[in-house]
């Protein structure tokens, strides 16, 4: 699709320098642009590229002033990275608005499917299965029986959702997600086999929650596992039976999480955190990249890091004396052996 300078600037509120007519058709970063398309400057470090890009059009802030010509159209906003941000939006939801049930799909007779929903070729949806208003189902994606996916829900390629698992509204769940696989719960036997302990509970996913690639969320073995309102989980991301995950809390790619812990509201878990299982994180706590966890956090809003973990500061400063050890190991043998030679003497 094709939109003019003058169009954009009255989405964005803005005002037009040059050619209110020049059409562009695709969004590109301004050292990248060539004829067609729409880029903009926020950062300083880039503002070279402004007098040189190929780009059509570009959004800049309202008070920059140029020191050369520019060939490019400008639209002056109060905010040029906001401004672009409601563009990148637009762009994708014209971009994946689809609609209509696609063959070969599979819809099994019980089910409900809410109007304007989009499913793709090769996806099953089960027995009782529920999919909200404005939802899309893309293909090769698999609703188990007794599944309920909320209204605009966005379930991408691949997405496997298990029996008796709840999705809410406005959620988003990237391919190969797995959503409700059994939690890891095995008995050990005398001869030093396992049985298998049975999980029938489930994964209840809130309102608003976006979930990356690849990850996992298991089922409970009793009750819920839940990701509560709001939070963001990355690609990689496992989170197992029974775990509870505040609302708006934001979690980084391969972080895992074990069983039954409790995870408070607005946390910041970095990439590789691990955290054992049946402990509970206060509110607001932030967890470096790769910080194991293996007691509860009580304190809010702390921020941690190092394995075990360490409240952050202090981390910084072990870490500091880790990287000096060698130095320090050569200065306790030379003291060593002057007072080997004061001995001698």
């Amino acid at each position: 699709m094709q939109f003019t300078a003058q169009q954009i600037s009255l989405l964005l509120n803005g005002t037009v320098e040059g050619d209110a007519l020049v059409a562009v058709d695709k969004l590109a970063k301004i050292e990248e642009g060539t004829a067609g398309s729409l880029s903009f400057l926020a950062n300083p470090k880039y503002e070279q590229h402004l007098y040189t890009t190929g780009a059509s059009v570009v959004i800049i802030n309202k008070d920059y002033v140029l020191t050369s010509p520019v060939s490019a159209t400008l639209i002056r906003v109060d905010n040029a990275y906001s401004a672009f941000s409601v563009l990148l939006e637009q762009y994708n939801t014209i971009k994946l608005n689809k609609t209509g049930i696609e063959q070969p799909s599979f819809i099994h007779p019980t089910a409900q499917v809410g109007s304007n929903v989009f499913v793709g070729a090769f996806a099953y949806i089960g027995p009782n299965a529920k999919v909200g208003d404005n939802s899309k189902i893309y293909p090769n994606t698999y609703i188990a029986d007794n599944v309920t996916i909320g209204s605009n829900v966005t379930l991408f390629a691949g997405v496997k959702v298990y029996f008796d698992c709840v999705v809410g509204d406005n959620v988003i769940i990237h391919s190969g997600a797995v959503i409700g696989s059994d939690g890891f719960g095995f008995a050990p036997n005398a001869d030093g086999s396992y049985n298998k302990i049975s999980q029938i509970g489930n994964v209840v996913i809130e309102d608003g929650v976006e979930i990356g690639a690849n990850t996992a969320v298991d089922r409970a073995t009793m009750g819920s596992t839940i990701i509560r309102k709001g939070a963001k989980i990355d690609n990689l991301v496992q989170i197992a039976h029974n775990v509870e995950v505040g609302p708006n809390t934001v979690i980084a790619g391969q972080a895992g999480i074990s069983g039954s812990t409790k995870i408070g509201e607005q946390a910041i878990i970095g990439g590789q955190v691990g955290i054992a299982g049946h402990l509970t994180i206060a509110k607001g706590s932030q967890l470096s990249a790769q910080t194991g966890i293996n007691s509860s956090i009580k304190e809010e809003g702390k921020q941690w890091g190092g394995s075990p973990y360490l409240p952050y500061k202090d981390y910084l400063r072990a870490h500091v004396n880790t990287r000096r050890l060698p130095e320090l190991e050569k200065r306790v043998a030379e003291l060593e052996q002057i007072i080997a030679e004061l001995h001698t003497k």
